[in-house]
């Protein structure tokens, strides 16, 4: 039934529907006499991204119904009403996703190196591990993503990026140095992130390492570690010598089985891009974290202002898999064009509405874009320095993989 309210002088008109369990993206435009594509868009927008043939929960109906003035009538039976939180939510444990932080000479590297190494399966050993910014390790029967981001200060903006996807920080000091400028900036990223911290005491096996002091540090800019009265975790590490990784690892799993980690497993795939690049012969290339749902070879998939379908997934170890599970760290090909690291990619059904989507996020950039500055030449640019009118000085970057161009952009 329709009915009609007054609202500061206005007629709006309010549609009562009457829902059921398992409705549709398709029979809910088809129920409000609406187009499937405006209301993908809508829910884009809201951080949604929800095809055309899949269910709806109660959330997502709730937002559609404010936007759309809507009286949504539930079913009154109490089995059905929670069938609606259930629908599409299909929660499975997920390995923990773990950025690894730290000063340029403290070891990071070598750390990453270090358990990769020890902890490889055994069916891939001997297999190459290709770099791809990230990678899994395996630990009793358990899995681990790390994410390998640059260390020099120059990589600010990459490690602010790769916080946003991470569930633990590990924060990687030497015993000899201890905490530098660099250490308090990857501190204040996975504090700005809310994810929990651990700190990982390098380079013990050195005459010079000095535990304590380090430990001093990290009370005087509030981190008191646990055996301290605090609840900074701690563990004394040698990348070097390969000490104590077992019990790096241990502590990792625990802090992840403290925060329950789980992802939607039967949502469309969504996740993070973490690094790009534009190889000569596969086009272009991007190394991704899946957040929920599967990834399959032929989806159709956005990317910021970038579309395709899956063509490839490929391992951190090389191989080519036919899907890829929540956080799991791979490469896939098939994308229009190079997409920014940190960007957000979905699935949708298919390549038209892909394309849909892309369109009219274009259009959203060039709308916003100013007028663009005419090209001078280098005397020109002379004259104006000169003349003090020139502040700034544009320059084009090239580097190996867009992740990197876009933190030494923004240094």
């Amino acid at each position: 039934s329709d009915k009609e309210i007054k609202k500061t002088g206005e007629k709006i008109k309010i549609k009562t529907i009457k829902l059921t369990p398992g409705i549709t993206l398709k029979d809910f435009a088809n129920e409000v006499n609406r187009p499937t594509s405006s209301l993908i868009k809508f829910l884009l927008g809201k951080g949604k991204a929800i095809s055309i043939n899949q269910s709806l929960d109660i959330d997502t109906i709730e937002i559609l119904a404010e936007e759309l003035r809507l009286n949504i009538k539930l079913p009154i039976k109490k089995k059905e009403r929670l069938a609606f939180r259930r629908i599409s939510r299909d929660l499975r444990p997920r390995p923990p996703v773990v950025t690894i932080m730290g000063h340029v000479d403290h070891g990071k590297t070598k750390l990453l190196d270090a358990i990769r190494e020890t902890h490889v399966m055994e069916s891939e050993a001997g297999g190459i591990t290709q770099h791809i910014g990230a990678y899994q390790v395996d630990y009793k029967k358990k899995k681990i993503t790390f994410i390998d981001t640059p260390g020099h200060e120059a990589f600010t903006s990459m490690r602010a990026r790769g916080t946003q996807v991470t569930d633990i920080a590990v924060i990687v000091i030497a015993a000899d140095d201890g905490v530098m400028p660099q250490t308090i900036e990857a501190i204040d990223h996975a504090k700005a992130a809310k994810v929990p911290m651990l700190v990982a005491i390098n380079k013990i096996d050195l005459p010079t390492a000095n535990v304590d002091k380090l430990k001093r540090q990290l009370q005087e800019i509030g981190l008191v570690p646990e055996e301290w009265g605090g609840d900074l975790v701690t563990v004394e590490v040698s990348a070097k010598m390969k000490t104590n990784l077992d019990e790096l690892l241990e502590m990792i799993l625990l802090i992840s089985e403290i925060q329950g980690l789980k992802a939607d497993i039967k949502c469309e795939a969504r996740g993070t891009v973490i690094e790009t690049q534009l190889d000569g012969r596969r086009g272009p290339v991007a190394t991704i974290i899946i957040e929920s749902g599967i990834l399959k070879v032929g989806d159709a998939i956005v990317v910021g202002t970038s579309l395709g379908k899956v063509r490839a997934i490929i391992t951190d170890k090389g191989k080519n898999v036919e899907s890829a599970l929540p956080s799991q760290p791979v490469e896939i090909l098939g994308l229009s064009k190079l997409p920014q690291a940190g960007d957000e990619f979905f699935v949708v059904e298919n390549g038209r509405v892909a394309r849909q989507i892309v369109q009219e996020r274009i259009l959203q950039l060039e709308s916003t874009k100013s007028t663009p500055t005419r090209h001078i030449t280098l005397e020109d640019i002379a004259k104006r320095i000169e003349e003090g009118k020139i502040q700034e000085l544009k320059l084009i970057l090239k580097g190996d993989v867009q992740g990197s161009l876009e933190a030494v952009s923004g240094a």
